[in-house]
């Protein structure tokens, strides 16, 4: 994973990569519940070049409206620590976890990465299509780390809108947590769930005049 080349600035890249591999990955994405994660999890150069993948999503006027938060090794425990104080804080009346299942939320995977959604206030692009990008980064995270032999899970719980949360986290007042990416190896291949058939979604328009 660590030797893929990035292309620089001015370079020319293919506008499409044909890809029937690539389409079958899509056709069969399925996320796999954190607590089946397990070690080992993308670390060092590996995340990351993951990352930094994740990073190349549609941003208009290229903004980046987004960062990264990692967590990994004794970090997430610490972290539970944290997130133990902020739920005896929370005023939230679903938060019912026990101590012991908030301190070992961050424990279910080997490596947990907050999305950070940064709104710009003060720029022309609007504040929907950022949200959007840093909507996207989740996504293809995941996407990038299945390609990588890895196996994730995209969470929000209470944690990912808690104001004490935020502030453990050192979020500035522009920031939301847009998702929280599980990362690890599968200790089993998840079961397939029920989709939205997509026709039935679809609507083609047409003049009525």
């Amino acid at each position: 994973m660590t030797d893929i080349s990035l292309p620089q600035i001015g370079d020319e890249v293919r506008a499409t990569h044909p890809s029937q591999d690539t389409l079958s990955m899509l056709a069969q994405r399925r996320s796999t519940v954190a607590a089946l994660l397990q070690e080992p999890g993308p670390t060092g150069d590996q995340l990351e070049m993951l990352l930094q993948v994740a990073s190349r999503v549609p941003d208009h006027r290229k903004v980046v409206p987004f960062r990264y938060v990692v967590f990994e090794g004794e970090a997430r425990k610490q972290f539970g620590d944290k997130m133990v104080e902020a739920s005896q804080l929370s005023k939230d009346p679903e938060m019912t976890m026990s101590e012991e299942t908030v301190r070992g939320l961050f424990l279910r995977a080997p490596v947990v990465v907050a999305v950070i959604s940064s709104l710009d206030h003060e720029h022309k692009t609007p504040e929907w299509e950022q949200i959007l990008t840093a909507g996207a980064v989740c996504y293809n995270l995941l996407l990038a780390a299945s390609a990588a032999g890895y196996a994730g899970q995209w969470l929000s719980e209470w944690v990912a809108y808690d104001p004490h949360i935020y502030k453990a986290m050192g979020l500035e007042a522009n920031e939301k947590i847009a998702g929280l990416i599980y990362l690890g190896t599968a200790e089993a291949n998840p079961k397939e769930r029920a989709r939205p058939e997509a026709l039935s979604l679809t609507t083609k328009w047409s003049s009525t005049d």
